[in-house]
This record gives structure tokens, C-alpha cells and sequence, in this order.
């Protein structure tokens, strides 16, 4: 929903989402899985969200004056509708089954135990519904001794996968991870996995099991590392300080203010010129000690300690006009509240207006845009099974049975 400035008109509707028309079924929680169906809800998708009668966990995990509202749990929701249901109950699987006769798509991270168990395993529903999309998420793949292991994306995407290792300093503990890193790519992984197979069934009339996990996307991050590992038996450096980094024109800095800043100097002898310019040592250009790739990385360290010591004498503002200047690639290092205000992300189309419960919130858009249709939230993140009885009804459910199913039990 987008929010008209005083005294502009209103532009025409934006076109429907590429998704709309397509009906998606959630049945997941916490991050991972509902992130993906989220991206899908953004793109025009139906999406209703299968809840548990205790809810998906998530939606209580920051409760208890930890923050003032579950904003993370509305990034991943948005655009859903929750029906709640006793999934470990035959009644309330049977509507679930209901709802599958007629979806397009599936969207899971339960695990493969459980989703047997309740009889939502992608063999016994792609053989009763040969057109659907199964879309399932694990945390290490569908074979192996470990298939059925719980994984969050600290344990899989992170840990097992190579990635946390890769960013440990030397002797250093591995660094924390932050809050849904690893499940939003996966998420987005799979988005992408269901859209192509939602293509393919356009050709063929036939879905199919499409399937990504934690441990993949993570090993596909560092696939730069593990590609020339598996390769050739070696590796680039890994566990790299700033300090011991073999390139110091490709490194992080602090100004004088203590703000930090990144060069970008990935071809560095392209762009060594122009940073000695920059910092006023044009001399050093021809200087034996840093001319040539190969005598830079012999004398990393001391031409670190002396940009180090350079760039301390002035803010990140006035270096930032001497680099453009200049011609240097760089980047300030900003802190999330540093972004969320940024003129360029804003710019960039990275916040919308979107609804809430309390009138319009402010929120950031999934990283995909169509031309014409820009990825706004249709609607705001359910509260727990907040849309039962209006799907029910919609599915052909009088209020005497939507009745019967509440004082069973069987639905919130």
C-alpha cells in the first residue's frame, strides 16, 4: 500500500503480482520455510499459513518485553493467511488434505518424520496431487545417516557448512552469526526453486519434489573455497585479518572519527595508483617496496600500518571526497541503524509502506522487483489464526460446522 504525497495524484494500480492466481499451502515455522512462502505472498501468491493450535513458535520467541513487536516475525509472514488446526489430530489433518486438493504449491521445513507421520510426505502427495509443487526445506538434505537432524541455520547453514570456519581469525572464536542469515537465503533458494517448477508445469501439466537445505546454500556461499578445496587440495587464505590480509588495497580502515571504510581495490595494481594519490604519497607508486602486486604482499603489514596511521588524521566525510576525487572504490561500513535511513537503500527501493494491524508500518521489501509491480505486501502479517473461519467458509464450511470443529478442538 503505498503512501500518496500531499498534493500528487494517485498513479494507476500496479499490475498483480507475476505469482497471482497461484495458490500456496505453508505448512512450516520459525524462519526458514516461511520466508520462502513469504517472497511468494510478495510476488502475488494466496498464501495460507498452516498453524499448529499452539502456533509457530516463532511467533512468541521475543515476547515477554524482549521487544516491543515481533517485526521479525512480520517480515516473514506478511501476506499470509493463518489457519490454526490440530495437525496431530485426524479431523484436523483431513481439512489440511482438503486444502491440498486444490493448491499449487506446497511450501515445508517440517521434518521428514513428522510431515509421515501426519501423511504430508512429499511420496504419498505428489502421487494423490501429480500437479502440485512441493517445495521442502531441510536442514541436511533428504539421504544420509544425518538426513532427519534438527538444524537451524546456526548449526547447518553456519557451523556444518564450512562458513563459520572460514570466518574464525586465527586462534579466534568463530564469530555469531546473526538472526535468520542463512534462512533467508535459503528461503530465497527455494522461491527460486519453486518458480522454475511452477514454469515447468506450465509445459508440462506435471509438479514435482523441489527440495534445498541449510548445509547446501551455506557450502554454496564459501563455493569459492570448497570448489578449489574439492579442485585441487588447496584453498585461498582463510581466518584473514585485517592486518594479515595479503592485499591492502582491498581492506578495511578507520578514520579519525572512528568511523570504518572498505577499499575496493580487487585489481590492485589498477587501483594502487589512485590511492597513493589519494592519501598524498604519490611517490609511492613507483616505490620498489609497493609498485607490484607481488611487493605489496611482501610488505602488507608495514603499508597497513602506515595507511592506518594516514587515514587517522582525517573523517570518513573528508576521505570520502578525497577517494571520489580520486577515483578509489570504497565503501563506507555502516551499522543497520546507519541503513535504515540510508539515501541510497531508500533510493533503491528496499522500504515500502506496507499493511499492519495498527495502520500502515514501514517495512523492508523482499530484494526482487518487476517492472511495474513493485513487491508490496498485500497484507499484513496474521495474528494466529486469525483467518480459520473465513477460509473455511470460502471452502464451502457452514458456520454449524465451523462451530462443531472449534468446541472438538480441531481448529482456534
Amino acid at each position: 500500500m503505498a503512501v500518496t504525497q500531499p498534493g500528487s495524484e494517485p498513479g494507476p494500480a500496479p499490475r498483480p503480482g507475476p505469482m497471482a492466481g497461484v495458490g500456496v499451502l505453508e505448512i512450516g515455522a520459525w524462519i526458514a520455510g516461511p520466508s520462502a512462502s513469504m517472497m511468494l505472498a510478495d510476488w502475488g501468491a494466496d498464501v495460507i499459513k498452516i498453524e499448529s493450535l499452539d502456533g509457530d513458535p516463532f511467533r512468541w520467541i521475543l515476547t515477554g518485553g524482549i521487544m516491543p513487536v515481533n517485526a521479525a516475525f512480520e517480515l516473514d509472514n506478511r501476506g499470509k493467511r493463518s489457519v490454526a488446526v490440530d495437525l496431530d489430530g485426524e479431523a484436523g489433518r483431513a481439512i489440511v488434505a482438503e486444502f491440498l486438493a486444490d493448491a499449487d504449491v506446497l511450501v515445508t521445513n517440517v521434518r521428514g518424520p513428522v510431515l509421515e507421520r501426519w501423511g504430508f510426505d512429499h511420496p504419498t502427495l505428489l502421487a494423490a496431487h501429480p500437479r502440485l509443487v512441493y517445495g521442502l526445506m531441510t536442514g541436511y538434505g533428504l539421504d544420509g545417516d544425518e538426513r532427519d537432524r534438527p538444524g537451524y541455520d546456526i548449526g547447518a547453514f553456519y557451523s556444518r557448512s564450512g562458513v563459520a570456519a572460514a570466518h574464525t581469525l586465527e586462534g579466534g572464536e568463530p564469530p555469531v552469526l546473526r538472526g535468520a542469515f542463512g534462512d533467508h537465503i535459503t528461503g530465497a533458494m527455494l522461491a527460486a526453486g519453486i518458480a522454475a517448477a511452477l514454469y515447468e508445469r506450465s509445459q508440462t501439466g506435471r509438479g514435482q519434489l523441489v527440495t534445498t537445505s541449510l548445509l547446501r546454500t551455506g557450502m554454496y556461499t564459501i563455493g569459492q573455497d570448497l570448489n578449489t578445496i574439492a579442485r585441487t587440495g588447496t584453498s585461498f587464505p582463510m581466518g584473514q585479518g585485517r592486518r594479515s590480509t595479503t592485499n591492502p588495497v582491498m581492506n578495511c580502515y578507520r578514520a579519525g572519527d572512528g568511523r570504518w571504510f572498505w577499499l575496493l581495490g580487487l585489481q590492485p595494481d589498477r587501483h594502487w595508483p589512485a590511492l597513493a594519490r589519494a592519501v598524498g604519497r604519490p611517490e609511492w607508486i613507483d616505490d620498489e617496496r609497493y609498485s607490484s602486486l607481488a611487493s605489496r604482499r611482501s610488505n602488507a603489514a608495514g603499508l597497513i600500518g602506515a595507511l592506518d596511521e594516514i587515514f587517522s588524521r582525517a573523517s570518513r566525510e573528508e576521505w570520502a571526497e578525497v577517494f571520489d576525487r580520486e577515483g578509489v572504490w570504497w565503501e563506507s561500513v555502516l551499522s543497520p541503524f546507519d541503513v535504515v535511513d540510508d539515501p541510497q537503500a531508500i533510493a533503491a527501493g528496499a522500504f515500502v509502506e506496507a499493511p499492519h494491524a495498527e495502520g500502515p508500518a514501514r517495512t523492508l521489501t523482499t530484494p526482487i522487483d518487476f517492472h511495474g509491480r513493485p513487491s508490496v505486501p498485500r497484507l499484513a502479517s496474521p495474528e494466529h489464526g486469525q483467518h480459520t473461519e473465513e477460509v473455511l467458509l470460502e471452502r464451502g464450511y457452514d458456520w454449524d460446522r465451523i462451530s462443531e470443529l472449534k468446541e472438538a478442538g480441531v481448529i482456534l
